[in-house]
């Protein structure tokens, strides 16, 4: 078995700390400020058995992802277009994540539409589910997508991020109606 290295970095941005992983085809995963390391080794482990974690800023730096997300949390419109990804998921989940990536800079989607975009107009709570496991959030946008009456209904990174991310982006305030696990 080859031996897989697992690249990250600490990137400080808007004040917090956002951990990037990446493998040398592309960015692979982004942990929120309130994530752990450790809470991401089963994963990795599950994709990438016998992976060890190295630092490494250079890779990112030459993927473009740090001037990106800089520029993003200074409230840049950002096109992550050219930010190689290497995701890891099922082919439902790549459908998802690839059409996450066409919603504009300042712009929302329900999750019905998002599914409709996708061709699987009944998909709509496994487009929640694929939404919900998106491994490269931000660069992704699953913050861009809402619920069916407009309103924030649940994000892994908590609603706290999701709402200052779409002010970052000009969004008009949306009002948090999801469930208090979100609430943070």
């Amino acid at each position: 078995m080859s031996e897989h290295v697992i690249h990250l970095t600490v990137l400080e941005a808007a004040g917090e700390s956002w951990t990037l992983l990446a493998t040398e085809l592309g960015v692979c995963r982004i942990l929120f400020p309130h994530d752990e390391l450790e809470s991401v080794l089963p994963w990795i482990m599950k994709h990438k058995p016998g992976a060890r974690l190295e630092e490494n800023r250079d890779l990112f730096e030459r993927f473009g992802v740090i001037e990106a997300l800089e520029d993003y949390f200074a409230g840049m419109p950002v096109s992550f277009d050219r930010i190689p990804l290497d995701l890891w998921g099922t082919p439902f989940q790549l459908e998802v994540w690839k059409a996450l990536g066409r919603i504009p800079h300042g712009e929302v989607r329900t999750y019905r539409e998002v599914a409709e975009a996708i061709g699987r107009p009944k998909a709509v709570r496994a487009v929640g589910a694929a939404n919900g496991a998106n491994p490269v959030p931000v660069v992704l946008p699953c913050h861009r997508v809402v619920g069916s009456n407009k309103t924030l209904v649940g994000y892994r990174g908590g609603l706290t991020i999701k709402t200052r991310l779409l002010e970052l982006e000009g969004v008009e305030p949306i009002e948090p109606a999801g469930h208090a696990r979100f609430l943070f």
